[in-house]
């Protein structure tokens, strides 16, 4: 701390309590760049907070691959240091030094260390971010997958490595100790995220011990939350670019919007930091709040990325300059969105709907339209489903939604139509769903698994559509399609 205090430049924000004096009683799954600008920096707030520093976090690492190991040395090198440089519309940039991770385990090392970290008294939650396919979801059924390989591997493991078997792990010892539980807060970006985490813990845990996923069932709180804010990847010329202003030699600088925000249910079984006075709402309507985002704001990323990549954009505010993306996502919340969604007392949707386009509109950011679009397979079904059925259930047009689907199964071969190729990344995918995505029938790609729960091969309305805009974008390009919506 004290060479970062040093070399910082005079306008970076740095920590103003004493870090030698923080403790930790929260201990998180999943540093990546969400959780570091979203949840550790209200955390840090916090730890401003008089009486509050004694909830510092230890940062949990769990994927084993050469990109997650250089993370991990990364942390220590710098004793879990790292800047967060916030950018308003205008581009003006604020920085600051976040120092609320004072330790960091890099569990494919380790997993026994982790166990015990966990198994101990001082922590009291245990926090997520494992994005939105992380869970174990069965994508047809939306119950816990007790046979997927890694759980099944796991389950027969004396040494678990997902952070599911080390939750699990730890709550045995816990409560063979008479140590009261921790509280499992996920932080993903998930309709219902507490919920889908209760359903993995107590789902691993009944493939081991009936008996301890009844305790874990009644004794743990989950509370549901709902998480924004942007925050695009770093690659190395923003790193440069970053490290240049803050003066500082960060290896894993992470940029963000200036806009955030967090609701959280108040059911913590084991104390939590004074959330409320850094910014954070707790409320009980998260589910309506977690509606909103994900219908208007998450649904309307992902009906961005997957054409504005085919007609070769790159970065959102591109897009967004484009006058055919923002015709577009308008269409969509006022025809498709916003005559079936419910908002929390006091937000105006119609105000919320101009934000979130000004929002992707920020050029300071640089939002990766790739980043959106990675993991299509998860983040569809997620934040398009309920309005697909919506749609057709009340007889309404599902010509964009028809469109987002063709687009996505179009955007898997990896060129858009410059011919310029581009990464797939879709984790979720198997070798069968893979099969039908790409198959010379556009139909078969509605039975694959992320889209089967809706049986849209059966709804003539939706095929209707969907044809003509397999074969618009085919045949004429995405311009032509875009008209058709």
């Amino acid at each position: 701390m004290a060479e970062w205090r040093e070399r910082a430049a005079p306008h970076v924000r740095l920590p103003g309590y004493e870090r030698g004096a923080v403790t930790p009683k929260i201990a998180h799954f999943g540093v990546g760049n969400f959780f570091r600008v979203h949840a550790a920096r209200y955390l840090d707030d916090c730890l401003h907070v008089p009486g509050q520093t004694d909830w510092g976090i230890i940062g949990i690492g769990v994927l084993d691959s050469p990109q997650s190991r250089a993370k991990a040395a990364a942390y220590a090198d710098q004793d879990g240091l790292y800047t967060v440089t916030e950018y308003a519309p205008d581009g003006a940039a604020t920085a600051r030094v976040i120092g609320a991770m004072i330790d960091y385990l890099y569990a494919p090392d380790d997993p026994a260390a982790v166990v015990d970290t966990l198994a101990g008294p001082n922590i009291r939650i245990v926090s997520l971010t494992l994005t939105e396919g992380g869970y174990f979801q069965d994508q047809t059924t939306g119950t816990f997958d007790a046979a997927h390989p890694d759980i099944r591997a796991d389950v027969q493991s004396t040494a678990p490595r997902t952070a599911f078997g080390m939750i699990v792990a730890a709550l045995r010892r816990r409560r063979a100790g008479g140590v009261a539980p921790f509280t499992v807060l996920s932080c993903d970006n998930l309709r219902g995220n507490g919920d889908t985490a209760r359903q993995a813990v107590v789902g691993y845990a009944a493939q081991i011990d009936p008996e301890l996923a009844r305790w874990i069932d009644a004794e743990l709180s989950f509370p549901n939350s709902m998480v924004d804010r942007i925050a695009p990847s770093v690659t190395p010329a923003i790193r440069d670019r970053v490290n240049a202003a803050t003066g500082l030699p960060d290896a894993l600088p992470a940029i963000a919007e200036t806009f955030s925000q967090w609701v959280v249910q108040d059911r913590f079984s084991a104390g939590r930091p004074r959330l409320d006075e850094v910014g954070v709402e707790l409320r009980d309507d998260v589910a309506l709040f977690e509606a909103v985002k994900g219908r208007i704001l998450n649904a309307s990323h992902m009906l961005l990325a997957y054409p504005a990549i085919l007609a070769g954009h790159r970065l959102v505010h591109d897009a967004m300059a484009d006058p055919r993306f923002p015709l577009l996502l308008r269409r969509f919340l006022q025809l498709d969105v916003l005559p079936f969604v419910q908002g929390p007392a006091g937000l105006a949707l119609g105000t919320y709907i101009e934000n979130t386009l000004e929002r992707f509109g920020n050029p300071a950011v640089g939002d990766q339209l790739l980043r959106i679009a990675a993991d299509g397979a998860s983040k569809i079904p997620t934040f398009h489903a309920r309005t697909t059925e919506l749609l057709l259930h009340n007889g309404a047009d599902p010509i964009r939604e028809a469109f987002l689907l063709a687009a996505y199964r179009r955007s898997l071969r990896g060129v858009d139509e410059h011919g310029q190729r581009f990464d797939v990344t879709e984790p979720a995918l198997n070798a069968a769903d893979r099969d039908l995505l790409g198959g010379t029938d556009p139909l078969d790609a509605l039975k694959a698994t992320p889209f089967a729960a809706l049986r849209l091969w059966e709804q003539p309305a939706f095929i209707d559509a969907y044809l003509a805009m397999v074969d618009s974008i085919d045949d004429e390009g995405i311009d032509a399609a875009l008209r058709r919506t």
